[in-house]
């Protein structure tokens, strides 16, 4: 059941792969001028409390970021059923100014596993715990710092903090 997900996971993935590896040549730990960072969440936010939502939201993850603004990364996290959940992405980022580079929006879709029974039915287009997910942001980073605040569907909110461990 495991490999199954695994391979559905990285058959999501894999049309993105070309695009994140055209950096990732250049010489550097990393390649030249990309990012690994590092973040977490405390908690979670719902736009309605449900007396199912049970205990501590929290989420864990790195981020491997290219200059040329695509990323792909992995989160690990406590969804609002008290279930252990991962969440294996790729995605872009946009500038909202090129005056103030700060500020940006990110776009990350991919694979979402974790939400099992009686759960199941709380994301879309679930399959034995694995699911598509696509998680918008909004963010601001100030130099090795990072806070993003993330939309999960019609659910809530997460805050995000980051820092660039590697550049």
């Amino acid at each position: 059941m495991r490999i199954s997900c695994l391979i559905c996971c990285l058959a999501w993935l894999l049309p993105a792969a070309p695009v994140l590896a055209a950096d990732a040549d250049k010489p550097g730990l990393l390649g030249s001028g990309s990012i690994l960072m590092i973040q977490a969440a405390p908690d979670a936010i719902h736009y309605n409390s449900k007396p199912e939502y049970k205990g501590t939201h929290w989420l864990v993850g790195a981020e491997l970021q290219f200059p040329s603004r695509w990323l792909g990364g992995y989160s690990y996290f406590n969804n609002s059923f008290d279930q252990r959940c991962h969440y294996l992405y790729a995605g872009y980022t946009w500038r909202i100014s090129e005056n103030n580079t700060n500020w940006y929006v990110k776009l990350t879709g991919g694979a979402l596993y974790g939400y099992k029974a009686p759960y199941e039915d709380k994301v879309p287009y679930n399959h034995n715990g694995l699911s598509p997910a696509i998680i918008p942001g909004l963010g601001y980073k100030y130099d090795r710092f990072n806070v993003q605040l993330n939309v999960f569907g019609t659910a809530g909110i997460m805050i995000t903090v980051g820092y660039d461990l590697v550049r």
